[in-house]
């Protein structure tokens, strides 16, 4: 809930700011998406949880390699707070110098994603769809067919242990 207050007024301070495009998203996507989402999730969420027997040593391999891989990154990072640093010397002042003579739009947030980065934009969408996708499939299962194969695979559990025995107490008599 605080999650989705603090969405809400951040799109409201964006709307101040005439970044209406930014405040339509914040609102719709911060307070309104992924609220339904978390409440989605709590809903479908299980009450208790089980027991992880052993470790999972792939799993350990993994996040220590990458943790290494994401350090050894970091050494070849530019100077923090240097006057040359790619964050410093960006395209953003020929976006504010030339955004619109280049495009007559006054909004400079519009002519940008429109125009400058709309094949990035067009990327982003797609990655919003997948990832809406995605989670429609995960939310959309059904959990009574889940239960009858859990039945299922526990009577055929007991058929095999019960044939087992059986050719257990024939091989030793």
């Amino acid at each position: 809930m605080l999650f989705a207050i603090y969405s809400l007024l951040s799109a409201a301070l964006f709307a101040v700011l005439d970044a209406g495009d930014v405040a339509l998203t914040e609102a719709a996507v911060g307070a309104g998406i992924s609220t339904i989402l978390l409440l989605a999730v709590l809903a479908l969420a299980r009450r208790h949880e089980y027991p992880i027997d052993g470790h999972n040593v792939l799993a350990l391999v993994v996040v220590t390699v990458t943790g290494a891989a994401l350090i050894y990154a970091t050494l070849d990072m530019p100077e923090f707070g240097g006057a040359d640093n790619p964050a410093q010397v960006h395209v953003g002042p020929y976006y504010v110098e030339e955004s619109y003579p280049d495009m007559g739009v006054p909004n400079m947030v519009a002519a940008v994603l429109a125009s400058y980065r709309s094949i990035d934009t067009l990327g982003e969408a797609f990655v919003i769809l997948t990832a809406g996708l995605a989670v429609f499939a995960l939310l959309s299962h059904k959990p009574r067919r889940r239960k009858r194969r859990r039945r299922h695979l526990k009577h055929k559990v007991r058929e095999h242990r019960h044939h087992r025995r059986n050719h257990e107490e024939e091989s030793s008599s």
